[in-house]
C-alpha cells in the first residue's frame, strides 16, 4: 500500500532526500547484489510503503525523527511507534525498557519521562568526581566554567583547568595553571574566536578562548595551554566586567569590558602586527558610577547594555563612531536599587535591582512590566525566556514567577516558593527543566522542577555528609546534565563535579518531605512534543 501524504509542502526537502537515501543504502546492503535503479524504485518520501518508512526510521537521528513527526499526523504515528523510541533508550543510555512498563506508557513516554528525570537531577548515582585543594588562605573560589570536558575555576588570581577525560583528573599534576594576574579575577568568559593572532605572531584556529578580568586593570585572552596570548591594559582601575557576547562580525571580534572607572572600552580580538597596538578599538564615556553589568542586546548583536552601581542603564550602538566620546550611546533609563543581574530576549530587557525584575524595552527605553518583587532584597535572578518563568532569590528562599501573569499586575504574585535555604540565595541556575539555588550558608544546592517548583533533589557540596562545610557553598556551574560545585571544608577548598547523564537510581521522595508553595499549574501549556 502506497503511504500517502497530504501535507507534502511541509516536508524538509533534505530531510526527505535522507530518508530516501537511507532505504536505498539498507537495501542495498541487505542484498548481496546492488539492484538495479529501474523506474519502479521509490525516488521521494511519499513513494515509500509503510514497512519502508520503518525500516528507514531505524537509521535515523532523534532530530530527524522529531522533525518527521511535525510533518503529518501519518508520520507523526510512525515516529511515535515503540520501535523508534525503544531504540533511542538502549542507544543512548544502554538500558532496556521493562516490557511491564509498556502496557501503561508508550517507549516516548518513557524515554522523554527518563530524559526529564536526568535533566531534573532526580537521581542518588551520578558519576562524580572531587577534587581537593589544601589553603591555609581560605581563599573561596570565585568563578567556575564547565564547558564540555573540561572545568575551569578561579580562586583568586590563578585560573585551573581541569580535563575530566584524563584518567588521574583532578590531581594537581595533571591540570593546567592559568597564572598571570596579580589580583583577584572579577570575570570569566569563553568565546569562539577563528583567527586570534598571539603574542609571538602566531594564529590560533577556531576553537573557545578563555577570558578573564582582573582587579589588576587588565583584560587577559588565554590559549588553550595556559598561555597568555593577549593582555590588554586601558582602564584606569579594576576591571568589573565582560560582555556575555562578542560584538561584530565574523572578520572582527570585539570584547567589551566595563571598568571601576566608569568608562566602557571595547577592544579588538583581530589585530595582529603593527596593529597590536590598536587592541583598544574604543573608549564610551557616560557612567558616573563603575560599571557593574554589560551584555549584548537580543534583537540587534551590534548594541550593547550596560548598568552602572547606581542602577543607571545605557544601551551604546558600537557601530557608531566614537570620536564624540559618548555619541554612541542611544538610550538610557534609571531603575532603583542596586543592580544584581540583567538578561535580554529579543527586545526586552530584564533587569534585576534592589527588590524587583523590570522589564524594558530597549526600543523605546520605557519600563513596560514588573515582573516580580521580591522583599526586601534580591540577591540572584536567571530566567527562562522560552517558557516564561522567571526565578528570583532572596534571604532563606528562591521565588518562580510567570511573566504572562505578571503583566498587566502592580503588586505580582509568585507562582511558587522554594523554601529550605539558610540566609541568602546567591546561587541560581534556571533552564526549561530545572531550578538549582545555594548560597554561602548552605550545606546543600537545592534542585526544583522548574515548570511547578516541586522540590528534586538536594545534593550535598562536601565529600561526605559528615563533614561540614564551613562557608556553604561558594559558587556553581551547570551545564544540562552536569553539576560542579565549590566549597571549604577542613581546610581544603573542595570541587564536587556530578554527571547525571548515565544514572539510574531514582530519588525516593520522603513522606515528610514539605512540597513547595505551589498555587497553579503551570504545566498545562508545555507537551511532551515541545521536549522532543
Amino acid at each position: 500500500m502506497s503511504f500517502c501524504l497530504k501535507h507534502r509542502s511541509i516536508i524538509n526537502p533534505n530531510l526527505a532526500s535522507a530518508v530516501c537515501l537511507v532505504f536505498r543504502a539498507s537495501m542495498s546492503a541487505s542484498s548481496p547484489t546492488p539492484p538495479t535503479p529501474t523506474p519502479s524504485m521509490p525516488t521521494s518520501l511519499i513513494d515509500l510503503d509503510v514497512d519502508s518508512l520503518s525500516h528507514c526510521l531505524a537509521h535515523l537521528s532523534l532530530r530527524d525523527v522529531s522533525a518527521l513527526a511535525m510533518t503529518c499526523t501519518s508520520l507523526k504515528r510512525l515516529s511515535y511507534s515503540d520501535s523508534v523510541w525503544l531504540r533511542f533508550f538502549r542507544e543512548h543510555w544502554c538500558l532496556e525498557v521493562p516490557w511491564s512498563s509498556l502496557n501503561t506508557r508508550g517507549a516516548r513516554d518513557l524515554y522523554l519521562a527518563r530524559r526529564s528525570a536526568l535533566l531534573q537531577f532526580k537521581f542518588l548515582d551520578p558519576v562524580s568526581l572531587q577534587v581537593y585543594r589544601h589553603t591555609s588562605s581560605r581563599s573561596n573560589f570565585n568563578h567556575l566554567l564547565l564547558h564540555k570536558n573540561h572545568i575551569f575555576s578561579a580562586r583568586g588570581s590563578t585560573i585551573e583547568m581541569i580535563d575530566l577525560d584524563r584518567d588521574d583528573a583532578g590531581s594537581e599534576d595533571a591540570n593546567i595553571l592559568f597564572s598571570g594576574h596579580r589580583a583577584r579575577i572579577t570575570c570569566m568568559r569563553l568565546f569562539p574566536l577563528n583567527g586570534v593572532f598571539t603574542s609571538c605572531g602566531e594564529t590560533e584556529g577556531e576553537q573557545k578562548f578563555l577570558v578573564t578580568s582582573s582587579y589588576d586593570h587588565s583584560i587577559r585572552l588565554w590559549g588553550k595551554k595556559g598561555s597568555c596570548l593577549r593582555c590588554m591594559r586601558g582602564h584606569n582601575g579594576p576591571v568589573l566586567s565582560l560582555s556575555d557576547k562578542l560584538l561584530g562580525d565574523d572578520t572582527c571580534k570585539v570584547l567589551a569590558s566595563g571598568g571601576e572607572d566608569g568608562t566602557v572600552r571595547l577592544w579588538s580580538l583581530s589585530s595582529s602586527g603593527k596593529q597590536r597596538q590598536q587592541s583598544l578599538k574604543a573608549t564610551l564615556y557616560g557612567h558616573e558610577k563603575p560599571v557593574e553589568l554589560m551584555l549584548v542586546a537580543g534583537h540587534k548583536t551590534s548594541l550593547l547594555v550596560t548598568i552602572s552601581r547606581d542602577a543607571k542603564v545605557r544601551v551604546w550602538d558600537t557601530t557608531t563612531s566614537s570620536s564624540a566620546r559618548s555619541s554612541c550611546c542611544v538610550g538610557m533609563t534609571t531603575l532603583r536599587g542596586a543592580p544584581v543581574n540583567m538578561k535580554c530576549h529579543e527586545s526586552l530587557l530584564y533587569v534585576a535591582a534592589g527588590s524587583s525584575v523590570t522589564a524594558v524595552d530597549l526600543r523605546t527605553m520605557q519600563k513596560v512590566m514588573t515582573a516580580a518583587v521580591h522583599q526586601p532584597k534580591l540577591y540572584s535572578f536567571d530566567i527562562v525566556p522560552s517558557k516564561s518563568l522567571l526565578c528570583t532569590g532572596g534571604d532563606g528562599r528562591a521565588m518562580l514567577w510567570d511573566i504572562r501573569r505578571n503583566q498587566e499586575a502592580w503588586n505580582p504574585d509568585p507562582v511558587a516558593e522554594l523554601d529550605g535555604h539558610c540566609g541568602q540565595v546567591t546561587l541560581l541556575h534556571m533552564d526549561p527543566y530545572k531550578v538549582v539555588t545555594g548560597g554561602p550558608h548552605d550545606e546543600y544546592v537545592n534542585v526544583w522542577e522548574s515548570d511547578t517548583g516541586v522540590h528534586a533533589n538536594s545534593l550535598f557540596c562536601c565529600n561526605d555528609e559528615k563533614e561540614v562545610p564551613e562557608f556553604g557553598c561558594d559558587t556553581m556551574a551547570v551545564d544540562g546534565l552536569r553539576i560542579v560545585t565549590a566549597t571549604i571544608c577542613d581546610n581544603a577548598t573542595i570541587l564536587r563535579y556530578r554527571d547525571f547523564t548515565y544514572a539510574t537510581n531514582p530519588v525516593a521522595k520522603p513522606e515528610n518531605d514539605p512540597p513547595s508553595k505551589f498555587w497553579f499549574s503551570l504545566s498545562g501549556d508545555y507537551s511532551d512534543d515541545n521536549n522532543s
